[in-house]
């Protein structure tokens, strides 16, 4: 069980690093230019490439799903150590993507970071509120 759920978490974590930029530079044929996507060869129609994006996004949210589920079911070092490879592997992966970035990018990518640490701080907030909220309804 174990084993699986690493192999499941490692999955999970795949497309973190399938959006890397290629070594041609951008592409700006798609609502999120991603590159070279698996769909980017398909001249897909604008309906086409929203429909298969909102597709890709449930997809992505299942499998969260998913994993918080199993995630759940383990014991609470288990999780926390799960939880703290994860982070440590994504900073890794940050650290050497920023490493591939000119200055100027480098600016540009730090605030994007901010700008997520504080969307998802703010997140985590509304969450407890929102079971605080949640417990003194009952």
């Amino acid at each position: 069980m174990r084993k699986t759920l690493i192999a499941l978490m490692f999955a999970a974590a795949l497309p973190t690093v399938a959006m890397a930029m290629p070594e041609g530079g951008p592409r700006h044929d798609g609502p999120h230019h991603r590159g070279d996507a698996p769909f980017a060869q398909l001249d897909l129609s604008r309906d086409q490439r929203q429909q298969i994006g909102k597709l890709m996004g449930e997809q992505m949210k299942q499998r969260r799903d998913i994993t918080e589920r199993y995630l759940s079911k383990l014991p609470a070092a288990d999780q926390k150590a799960m939880k703290d490879e994860l982070k440590a592997s994504r900073d890794k992966t940050d650290s050497q993507v920023r490493g591939l970035l000119k200055p100027e990018q480098q600016k540009q990518f730090d605030e994007l970071q901010k700008e997520r640490a504080a969307k998802k701080a703010e997140w985590q907030e509304f969450q407890a509120w929102k079971a605080e909220k949640g417990g003194k309804a009952q």
